[in-house]
C-alpha cells in the first residue's frame, strides 16, 4: 500500500501520460457520461463509500479516481493507491482492514483507490467484502478493472459501477495535435492521425507513441515518415502495394507484400488496420464523394491520389465482400498461430472470387 506523493512538475523527462494527465472533471475527454454522473453526486452531496471503475487499459480510470478523491476533499497525506496485482493476498487485505480504522490526518475522507482489482485472490476478495459491507464513513473505495468478468458478483453489488468508454480516434487525434503544440512541434493532420491509430484506443499508448517520437526529432516538425520509422509502422507504399494487389485481383503480388511486411516484422493487426482504413474510404469514394472527403482530410495528398484512382479505375474489386473479408481476418489474427494467415486467406478468398 502506497501513499500518493505525487506533486507538480516542471514537466522534465516525465512521461506523456503524467504530464497531461487531467488534473480537474472539465479536462477529462471522452468519459462525459461518467463526469457528470460524478459531479452531480459531489455538488449534491450524494456519495457513496464504494465505486468500481471499469474499463480497457489507457481509458483514465485512475486519472478520474484521483480527480476524484481531490474533489471530495482528500488531500496527498489521505489518497492510497493499492496495486491488486503485486498485493493480491489475504495478508495484504487484512493490512488494508486495519488501516480504515485509523482518522484520517487532515482530510474529511480517506480513500483507497485500488487497481486492477481483478487481480485478487479468492480470500482476499473474501476478506475484502466484508469491509465493502461496512466500512467506516470517513472511508471511500475507488476500485479500477480492466476485467470486470473476474469480479465477484458480491462485490460488483457493492458498489457504484462505471464503465469507461474507449476514447474515438478523433478524441486521440486532436490529444496527438494539442500536446504538439503544447511541446513547440508542428505536425499535420495525417501524421498526427497515424500516431492516434498506432495508440490502439488509448490514451496512455497514444502519448506513449508521440513522446517517443517528439523525442527522436531534430527540426521540431513531424513528418508521416518519421512517425514509420521511429515507431516501425508499415510504409504508406507497403499498405499501397497491398491494396493495388487487391484491386488487381494479384494474388502473388499481395502474398509477396505480406511476406515483406513479416520480414520487416510489422506489426499484422496495424499493417491489416491501415489497409482497412483506407479500403473503407475507397469504398465511401464511390458511393459518396463528400462523406469519403470528410476522412480523405488525415490522408497525405499522394494518399488522396492513390485512393481516387483506386475507386475511380477499380471499383468492380473494391466492394463491401472485400472490406468484409479483411475485416474478418483482423478479428482472427488474435488467435492465428501464424499472424499473417488470416491476411493471406483472405487475399486468396478475394482475387479467386472464393
Amino acid at each position: 500500500m502506497t501513499k500518493d506523493t505525487s506533486k507538480k512538475s516542471n514537466g522534465v523527462n516525465m512521461a506523456f501520460y503524467r504530464k497531461y494527465r487531467p488534473e480537474t472533471f472539465d479536462k477529462v475527454r471522452g468519459q462525459d457520461h461518467i463526469v457528470s454522473v460524478l459531479k452531480n453526486s459531489i455538488e449534491t452531496d450524494n456519495t457513496v463509500h464504494a465505486y468500481l471503475f471499469a474499463g480497457s487499459r489507457g481509458t483514465g480510470k485512475t486519472s478520474i479516481a484521483r480527480i476524484l478523491a481531490r474533489e471530495l476533499g482528500c488531500s496527498g497525506n489521505d489518497l492510497y493507491e493499492i496495486d491488486a496485482a503485486s498485493n493480491r493476498g489475504i495478508d495484504d487485505i487484512r493490512a488494508l482492514k486495519e488501516s480504515v480504522q485509523t482518522l484520517p490526518f487532515d482530510s474529511k475522507h480517506k480513500v483507497y483507490i485500488v487497481d486492477e482489482v481483478h487481480m485478487l485472490t479468492k480470500d482476499a476478495f473474501n476478506a475484502l467484502l466484508k469491509t465493502l459491507e461496512e466500512p467506516p464513513k470517513h472511508v471511500v473505495f475507488i476500485l479500477a478493472t480492466t476485467e470486470i468478468g473476474k469480479l465477484p458478483e458480491t462485490i460488483i453489488s457493492r458498489c457504484q459501477v462505471f464503465n469507461f468508454k474507449k476514447p474515438t480516434h478523433q478524441m486521440l487525434k486532436d490529444l496527438v495535435s494539442d500536446i504538439a503544440e503544447t511541446e513547440g512541434f508542428k505536425i499535420d493532420a495525417p501524421t498526427a492521425d497515424l500516431i492516434a491509430l498506432l495508440g490502439e484506443g488509448s490514451f496512455r499508448d497514444t502519448t506513449g507513441t508521440l513522446q517517443k517520437v517528439l523525442n527522436m526529432s531534430l527540426d521540431k516538425k513531424i513528418t508521416h515518415e518519421e512517425v514509420e520509422s521511429i515507431t516501425g509502422a508499415p510504409s504508406t507504399a507497403l499498405v499501397n502495394d497491398f491494396l493495388s494487389a487487391i484491386a488487381d485481383k494479384d494474388l502473388e503480388k499481395g502474398l509477396l507484400v505480406a511476406h515483406k511486411a513479416v520480414l520487416q516484422n510489422i506489426d499484422m493487426k496495424v499493417f491489416l488496420k491501415l489497409v482497412l482504413r483506407k479500403l473503407r474510404i475507397a469504398l465511401l469514394f464511390k458511393f459518396s464523394e463528400s462523406t469519403a472527403k470528410e476522412f480523405s482530410e488525415d490522408l497525405t495528398e499522394e494518399d488522396r491520389k492513390f485512393i481516387a484512382i483506386l475507386a475511380k479505375e477499380h471499383g468492380a474489386n473494391i466492394s463491401s465482400a472485400t472490406l468484409v473479408a479483411f475485416l474478418d481476418a483482423y478479428n482472427q489474427i488474435d488467435y492465428a498461430f501464424i499472424p499473417e494467415l488470416p491476411l493471406e486467406l483472405a487475399l486468396i478468398k478475394i482475387t479467386n472470387n472464393q
